[in-house]
């Protein structure tokens, strides 16, 4: 099939979304097909996949997108682009097959886009959009602007012919408000990629020191974006408390990720544990197992109760036992094999990771179990193989047929 992806997001960029649109993709052209994907102007180059990008916006071309009202200008942009690419591939005889659109501004401008030119549309849910609005505090709850944006996630969600979510839990939500086959697609893991002993102990120790860690002691990491719905301030909260009560052994916390990591290093700060706090920065996609196997634990704080949790996948492949708050999505993946405190319940993360620090050969146990799950359960060439099979209803059967429009001559810059 020819598959064209559509990202409003700035792809690519190292973490979890993007990680999904990527390894989709590579899993889906091993089955033979043809993906392109469509995305913001702005974004790193994926080695082996074909990207179209948007124009910038023209009043401020270098602007990093975020949830701010910027974002609508980006989208209209895609929104041009789309037409253009799809009446280009009609002229040339070269139509897509179908629009794996992600996210639900990607369900909106393909589900609408995708009529008029009689492409079906599979719709990728990676949580509600409403509820990231407002964790991100761009809404403010019960507001109107609130309300306005659930009416739009519920329209999002009825455009597309099919729909795939990142939890089961969201699959069950879903399924009797569209008219679509709705299947639970959970993120995957490339274990060769992803394993424990991608550098040697002599490489870890050095890295460790790199850090100003030494080489006994426990580290619990955290890599991810550093957004307040990611529980980044609840992880400063846990190192607080053992502070407070002069836990030992010391646990060293390593928070991975982007952006803001100066505010989240100030709090640390003001909070009085920079001393055991360590915050690195972005880190690329490709560096992600060799820094998470400085680790001997890792934390899943994440507060949003419909996201998925792909990180988690990436923690268990490299053997990590996991402390996690418990949410449905988290527990699905982690399922017996996890460290489950209360969202929101810092102090309990807390005493989790300091009773994990304490007992190594828990922590062995739990990770050789955790590795073995992860390779038997999650993969994406299974994720491929189920995309495939969703493909095939809605390119044969599209729920919301109509007659392929008149293409139109496309702009010589699309040629």
């Amino acid at each position: 099939m020819k598959i064209l992806s559509l990202a409003p997001t700035s792809f690519f960029n190292d973490y979890g979304c993007h990680v999904r649109i990527l390894e989709e993709a590579r899993a889906l052209m091993a089955l033979g097909h043809d993906v392109t994907v469509l995305t913001y102007y702005k974004g790193k180059a994926a080695p082996g996949v074909r990207i179209i990008r948007t124009m910038p916006t023209p009043w401020r071309p270098e602007y990093e997108v975020g949830s701010s009202r910027h974002k609508f200008a980006f989208d209209a942009l895609l929104a041009i682009r789309l037409v253009r690419v799809l009446a280009r591939a009609a002229l040339e005889r070269k139509r897509f097959d179908l629009i794996h659109a992600h996210l639900h501004e990607g369900a909106l401008i393909g589900g609408v886009i995708g009529r008029l030119f009689g492409v079906p549309v599979c719709f990728d849910f990676q949580g509600s959009l409403t509820d990231e609005m407002v964790m991100h505090r761009f809404v403010t709850p019960g507001s109107w602007a609130q309300r306005l944006f659930t009416r739009v996630e519920r329209l999002a969600n009825a455009l597309p012919d099919a729909i795939v979510t990142s939890t089961r839990n969201a699959a069950e939500m879903l399924r009797g408000t569209v008219r679509g086959p709705v299947e639970a697609l959970p993120d995957g893991v490339n274990t060769t990629f992803c394993r424990p002993d991608v550098i040697d102990a002599a490489t870890r120790a050095a890295l460790r020191g790199h850090y100003g860690i030494g080489p006994d002691e426990p580290v619990a990491v955290f890599l991810g974006l550093l957004a307040q719905h990611q529980g980044i301030q609840c992880i400063i909260e846990a190192a607080v408390h053992l502070k407070a009560r002069g836990a030992t052994p010391q646990v060293k916390w390593m928070v991975m990720g982007y952006p803001n990591e100066h505010i989240w290093r100030d709090m640390a700060a003001a909070a009085g544990v920079a001393d055991a706090m360590v915050f690195t920065g972005r880190v690329p996609y490709n560096d992600m197992p060799r820094m998470l196997a400085m680790g001997d634990i890792a934390v899943a704080p994440k507060l949003s109760l419909t996201d998925g949790s792909g990180k988690i996948l990436n923690y268990i492949a490299m053997r990590l036992p996991t402390v996690a708050f418990d949410t449905v999505a988290q527990r699905e993946i982690l399922g017996s094999l996890g460290v489950f405190v209360p969202p929101g319940d810092s102090a309990a993360m807390a005493e989790c990771v300091q009773e994990l620090a304490r007992a190594p050969e828990r922590r062995v146990e739990l990770g050789e179990q955790l590795r073995r799950r992860v390779k038997q359960t999650f993969s994406w060439e299974r994720a491929a193989l189920t995309l495939e099979s969703i493909y095939r209803q809605i390119v044969r059967h599209p729920v919301n047929p109509v007659a392929p429009v008149t293409p139109v001559t496309p702009p010589a810059e699309d040629r």
